[in-house]
């Protein structure tokens, strides 16, 4: 048997070696030891993820603040490990004094955080006093939790939610809020890293299992809920013409005005009783939230987003009405929720619904996007299309926010670029081409695998967000469309509903794709460099002319030409980042004519070239 296994392990290394020359770290090499994650990019045999039951019951007073809740919690331990601790996240406590935090939050702000009121572990009740939360950090100790096995605590809690300082949550206006991570949860514990114990410091976003929520939502009369996952109880907190045109929406691709400003004047909207509680139930995401208000507009519609099922979204804007901008949200989010069905990604939008809420950032939650009010039509739908891609990535997708944020914003960036044209062909998206430009080859241009939370200056923004998306741009050019929608799909198919680290998501791209990619996963993704081309030299050849580029350091960038004619006429040449896969860093583009050139010129939207001055050469 022994000798059995040594054979087995020389095998996997053999294959782990022969697969992947990309870095690794030790803590993912351990689970390809483990057998819980492939090279090939699947899932291993041995894979398994925790979860977790969440019942909900809140009351929150638009008034004061005042968030009161119950939360119970049933979690099932899927892991081959005993536990004997739960580490949990009480996000609020963001706005607790003396707390670190990244994040600026004026002094008004700060306040006592989560007071936790009861907290029962099965039958046995906890001392409050023995319980200290270490900033958004709390462990708990508990008896040992075989593999297998589930455990059930009972919290009782309160806090007052931010009136300002809106880091993804908080007031919106004098009866709108929008409530996020307002509950204590159990933190991940997964097969590379065990525990989660990246404390929240207001930068760096989020990591959460997918679980199963229900929830009660106590408000006042003529406030409504909108939140993650579906309403149960339409028909006992709505009036009866609200509730029928909610009904009417889910199957109407023409906008329904679901609350009217006339239901508004006339205090028409939701039963006439003293409180309300809207009954909400999801099953299978990574999170829950909710917003309310008691002077919003409600516009709605809906679309197939599956032809083979015939499922149908339904997509919402919930709004001021004194923001002109947001009457053409739903039309945004629903042509946005349409092109991610059919066109890019071309995968079913996996919920329900997608509420878009007025609000005062720029976030996104399972189901929900709280989007602040802006001037100009163009950020309007750039900002709707970035904040629903979201929905594939991080949350349909699993994705660590927290330590590999260019795993959904990357992806949230590329869907931006390519859906808002979709919408107004007039839109050229060049949302951070500039500053990864600008910062390319400087002491802030780290790699993007760099971990989140080790990302300062410019990197922190360039190797979020356009940085992986213009690797996936070019990756995208590389394959072709079909070639890479196939590499695409394998991955989602093989890890929705899991949680994908970097290395997963290379090796399903390669296997998917039938194409060993690391030569570009590992220049652009784990390598620094300055994004510099130049065009050194024009020469005439027996069939037309060669234009000579330059690569001025190891970052694979794709070659645009336009070649101007002594006619007055012009044609585009293209060559993807393959150009560069030699190593070489030089490459000869054949121009094929029988027409005098008399210019060439390199560049593109998407190439973002640090010296654009030599990327124009006249010819004589």
């Amino acid at each position: 048997m022994r000798r059995a296994f040594v054979l087995f392990m020389l095998t996997v290394f053999s294959n782990i070696v022969s697969a992947q020359d990309l870095p690794v770290d030790p803590a993912f090499s351990r689970a390809y030891q483990k057998g819980t994650r492939s090279p090939d990019g699947r899932p291993g045999k041995a894979y398994w993820q925790n979860s977790a039951d969440y019942d909900l019951k809140i009351d929150f007073d638009p008034e004061s603040g005042l968030l009161s809740g119950r939360v119970q919690i049933k979690y099932i331990n899927n892991s081959p490990d005993t536990l004997r601790q739960l580490w949990l996240k009480l996000y609020p406590n963001l706005y607790k004094k003396g707390v670190p935090r990244k994040s600026k939050i004026a002094p008004a702000d700060l306040g006592d955080g989560v007071r936790l009121t009861a907290f029962q572990v099965e039958s046995k009740k906890r001392e409050l006093s023995s319980l200290e939360a270490d900033g958004t950090n709390l462990v708990a100790g508990i008896d040992p939790l075989l593999p297998g096995k589930s455990v059930k605590l009972s919290i009782e809690y309160n806090y007052h939610v931010n009136k300002g300082s809106h880091i993804r949550t908080g007031r919106v206006d004098a009866s709108s809020w929008f409530l996020a991570y307002f509950f204590p949860r159990i933190a991940v514990y997964d097969d590379v890293d065990g525990w989660n114990k990246l404390p929240y410091t207001g930068a760096e976003e989020f990591y959460n299992d997918f679980c199963n929520f229900k929830a009660e939502i106590k408000v006042p009369a003529n406030f409504v809920v909108w939140a993650t996952g579906d309403l149960l109880n339409a028909q006992k907190v709505f009036s009866p013409d609200v509730t029928a045109r909610l009904a009417q929406a889910e199957k109407s691709d023409q906008t329904v005005d679901v609350i009217s400003e006339a239901d508004l004047k006339a205090r028409k909207v939701s039963r006439q009783e003293k409180t309300l509680t809207y009954r909400y139930e999801a099953k299978n995401v990574v999170d829950f939230a909710f917003a309310t208000s008691d002077h919003y507009l409600w516009k709605s519609k809906s679309l197939v987003v599956d032809s083979a099922s015939g499922r149908r979204t339904r997509v919402d804007a919930a709004f001021n009405p004194s923001h002109k901008d947001y009457y053409e949200v739903v039309d945004f989010a629903y042509q946005t929720v349409q092109a991610m069905s059919h066109r890019f990604p071309k995968w079913p939008y996996p919920y329900a619904h997608e509420t878009v809420f007025d609000g005062l950032d720029q976030m996104e939650y399972p189901m929900m996007v709280n989007d602040n009010p802006v001037d100009k039509r163009e950020d309007a739908i750039t900002l709707t299309t970035h904040e629903i891609f979201h929905t594939m990535f991080p949350f349909y997708m699993g994705t660590n926010e927290t330590k590999h944020g260019w795993m959904d914003e990357g992806w949230a960036t590329i869907g931006e670029w390519l859906i808002s044209p979709m919408i107004d062909p007039s839109i050229n998206d060049d949302y951070g081409i500039a500053p990864t430009a600008q910062s390319s080859g400087t002491k802030n241009d780290t790699p993007v695998i760099t971990p989140t939370t080790e990302l300062a200056g410019a990197g922190s923004f360039t190797n979020s967000y356009p940085k992986p998306a213009l690797g996936y741009l070019y990756v995208k050019e590389m394959l072709g469309d079909s070639l890479f929608t196939k590499a695409l799909h394998h991955y989602i198919k093989t890890w929705n509903g899991k949680h994908p680290m970097p290395q997963d998501f290379f090796n399903s791209m390669n296997t998917g794709s039938g194409r060993n990619l690391n030569w570009f996963w590992k220049r652009w993704f784990f390598s620094t460099g300055v994004t510099d081309l130049a065009i050194s030299a024009v020469t005439k050849s027996p069939a037309g002319y060669n234009v000579s580029v330059e690569n001025k350091s190891d970052k694979p960038l794709p070659v645009h030409l336009r070649i101007f004619f002594s006619d007055g006429t012009s044609i585009e040449q293209n060559q993807s980042v393959a150009v560069w896969e030699s190593g070489s860093s030089k490459v000869s583009i054949p121009v094929r004519t029988d027409k005098r050139v008399v210019k060439v010129v390199m560049g593109s939207t998407y190439v973002p070239d640090r010296m654009r001055s030599d990327n124009t050469f006249i010819v004589n």
